[in-house]
């Protein structure tokens, strides 16, 4: 690590403290004037503090960041218009540098690509459009020189209508796999009952060879798995082993809620309303989230917790996409003696469309004290939700809006998640056209659903053709943004998104109240101004979020929490104020301003 304008035993220390830790990158001391500000004993002591609190549990999922990658949209190593594997490792160096601890690597198995990777009709092969099983070995490999841990997508309810297990299961009733899935009779001449397809029309496809229905929760060609089968079960866990014998960290979870139906099927309750697809809004209320679930997620979770990698301490995760009408729902997730789900996913924050400190507060109060104790996880954006970038753009403020959000994600009690392209600001670009659309929901459901491929655009390299993400034709196009909005300008702009991305996930890796800190949340009833306090046993630090297009004043008396200081020295500041220390007493905020405050 380089640093200018340093010498003598300064110097020397700082590179030890360099030498033994990779917390803080050299483009970010490079480029932080934080960083040129702060002492080398200081730093030294927030990293003795950090390693102190970390080492009480070491459950690295928990002080990790992780960071979701589309691999058809990450990066075009061969030129076909589609991201590949290993496009993938072509760029760790660019996450290990972004400070990203694991990958979370949606399907890249052989696939007809109906539902783009999650309809799986081979669950231990590497999709030929994206590599080799030595491409991903090698990935495996060249991550874990990075210390980047690698999450498969694992996608347990139901296989793709072409994997062999459903094509055997469609030959006649008496196959041995016919009840790997689930067929039933019609009734009075149309399907065995109502239940709808998450995406859209009936949920039974009927097979004229045998003259039955086969259930399906999402499209026809993703016919659903029959877990009250005990060897559908066995085969699944088989799939978890194979995947984690070559290394990986663990696996987020698809539809996880979904795995089990009532066999009796009765008709769900609907309403007196419709939805985008022209159908009746249904409650699923017979066909997701039934007890049994919890016994597969045993099951799984003991499967993980006997795989230990000693180049990696600590054990496999789950993450899981885990819906729910709240949060105590969705707590259930971890489990009663915290033994299934380590981080179950809410997308109460994804689904906002507004920046709102009163309903940020309150859905962060809600899940930092859920039910279950369980560890909380943020995700702001993802392939199945519109980018916040977008979703909370007001025209003018785009950018500032975006490090507010950022500041956030990256300074809550929890893991967060971000996803690719969240750094540099990338935007939604929707299809304009039916004809454009690729994604079948939106085939389906146009023009109210225009599906979810204006999510998964290429990442933004650079300002040239295509984003740098090819040099073929990419499968979708790049966002309009991409001219600003890259990697090569912003890692050059000492203001930019991605810099700011940078300081961030370093302060948080460098600081023990980060790591390990309670959530003490302040000023509860200020409309505009979200703030809290981050405080562990050895260091407490203030967060001030400025959520309004107005300028705000603000102070805090943090007596409550045993601090006596009238003010604080500025960690993070989204704006470009080099005051290095600010009063708690009056203190001014621009509009949509991020404040990160050390106070003593």
């Amino acid at each position: 690590m380089t640093k200018t304008g340093r010498i003598g035993t300064a110097l020397t220390v700082l590179l030890m403290i360099a030498a033994s830790s990779n917390a803080m990158t050299s483009c970010f001391a490079a480029n932080s004037a934080h960083s040129a500000s702060l002492t080398t004993n200081h730093r030294s002591e927030n990293k003795a503090k950090a390693k102190k609190d970390s080492a009480v549990k070491d459950e690295w999922w928990k002080h990790a960041v992780f960071y979701e990658i589309y691999p058809r949209s990450f990066n075009d190593s061969n030129g076909d218009g589609l991201g590949d594997i290993n496009g993938i490792t072509a760029k760790l160096d660019y996450l290990k540098k972004l400070g990203v601890d694991a990958i979370w690597l949606t399907p890249c198995y052989p696939s007809p690509q109906v539902d783009f990777g999650y309809d799986i009709s081979n669950y231990t092969e590497i999709a030929p459009e994206y590599g080799t099983m030595a491409d991903f070995d090698k990935l495996i490999a060249e991550a874990k020189k990075r210390n980047i841990r690698i999450v498969m997508d694992l996608v347990m309810n139901h296989t793709s209508d072409k994997h062999p297990w459903f094509i055997e299961s469609s030959e006649n009733k008496t196959n041995p796999k016919r009840d790997w899935y689930i067929w039933r009779d019609g009734k009075n001449g149309g399907p065995p009952n109502n239940w709808q397809s998450t995406f859209g029309h009936s949920a039974w496809e009927f097979s004229p060879k045998t003259s039955q229905f086969y259930y399906h929760f999402f499209y026809p060609q993703q016919p659903d798995l029959n877990y009250r089968n005990p060897e559908v079960k066995k085969a699944m866990l088989d799939v978890a082993r194979f995947w984690l014998d070559k290394g990986v960290a663990g696996y987020r979870l698809d539809a996880i809620t979904t795995l089990y139906e009532d066999p009796s099927l009765p008709d769900n309750p609907v309403k007196d309303e419709k939805n985008a697809f022209g159908d009746p809004v249904m409650e699923h209320k017979y066909n997701d989230r039934f007890p049994e679930v919890h016994d597969v997620l045993r099951e799984l979770r003991s499967t993980l917790n006997s795989y230990n990698d000693t180049s990696f301490p600590g054990k496999r995760v789950l993450v899981g996409e885990t819906f729910g009408e709240d949060v105590a729902q969705i707590s259930q997730m971890y489990g009663k003696n915290a033994d299934e789900i380590q981080l179950p996913m809410n997308f109460f924050i994804p689904d906002t469309t507004t920046v709102s400190a009163p309903e940020f507060r309150k859905k962060i109060a809600d899940w930092d004290n859920n039910p279950a104790h369980g560890w909380p996880v943020y995700v702001m954006s993802n392939h199945d939700r519109r980018r916040a970038f977008s979703r909370y753009a007001d025209g003018i403020n785009n950018d500032k809006i975006a490090k507010v959000i950022a500041a956030m994600n990256l300074t809550l009690r929890g893991t967060p998640i971000l996803y690719y392209g969240e750094e540099i600001g990338m935007e939604n670009y929707d299809p304009l056209k039916k004809e454009e659309v690729q994604d079948p929901i939106g085939k389906i459901g146009w023009p109210k659903e225009k599906g979810r491929d204006g999510e998964r655009t290429p990442m933004q390299w650079t300002d040239s053709l295509n984003a740098g993400f090819s040099t073929g034709h990419p499968w979708v196009p790049v966002a309009l943004n991409y001219p600003t909005h890259n990697v090569w300008n912003e890692t050059r702009d000492k203001e930019s998104l991605l810099l700011f991305y940078e300081k961030l996930i370093a302060l948080r890796k460098a600081n023990s109240a980060f790591i390990r800190g309670k959530f003490v949340p302040l000023n509860v009833d200020d409309q505009n101004v979200l703030s809290y306090l981050r405080q562990s046993d050895s260091e407490s630090i203030l967060v001030i979020l400025n959520m309004s297009k107005t300028a705000q004043t603000v102070s805090f008396d943090l007596k409550p929490q045993g601090i006596k200081a009238k003010s604080g020295r500025v960690l993070l500041n989204s704006l470009t104020d080099k005051k290095r220390q600010k009063e708690l007493h009056n203190l001014k905020l621009e509009p949509y301003q991020a404040l990160i405050i050390q106070v003593r």
